[in-house]
Order: structure tokens, then sequence, then C-alpha cells
């Protein structure tokens, strides 16, 4: 453990927003599994509407610095190119 003041500081402010990343990150998990469900369902109405709610969710990641652009611009694409191949 850290003995200097602002040490113990980096430590608790590195935790918080190390909870802070993993929420995120788990929100855009869960977004995408719901538009993986939808496609596996044949379902490209739920699809779209899920597709729309997980591109907003991993722009947001994105924009707070939690994935990179490129990163986030990717599982977008990959998500987008998955619906519109749905029959």
């Amino acid at each position: 453990m850290a003995n200097i003041k602002s040490a113990k500081k980096r430590i608790l402010v590195n935790q918080t927003k190390a909870e802070r990343n993993k929420a995120i990150k788990s929100s855009v998990k869960t977004a995408v599994k719901k538009v993986r469900v939808a496609i596996e369902a044949q379902d490209k109405e739920a699809a779209k509407a899920a597709l729309l709610n997980a591109t907003t969710v991993i722009d947001k990641a994105a924009s707070k610095g939690v994935y990179h652009k490129n990163t986030a611009s990717r599982k977008v694409s990959r998500l987008a190119k998955a619906v519109n191949e749905i029959a």
C-alpha cells in the first residue's frame, strides 16, 4: 500500500474509473447480445431496434473514452452488417 497521500488518491481514483469502465463495457455487451439474439431469431424489426440502441450505447462508451473510436466503429459496423444480412 502506498504511503504518500497523492499515491493513495491515485489508487482511489483509478478504482473509481475502473468500476465505471467495467459498468459501461457491461452495458455494451448486453446491448450487443440483444442484437445477436434478434439476429439468431431472424427477427429483422427487433434486430433493427436493438441495433439502434446498441449503436447509441457503443457511441457513448467511445465518447467517454472507454473504447477507442475505431473499436467502437468496428463493433457498430459488424453489427449493422449482420443485421443487414438477415433474409
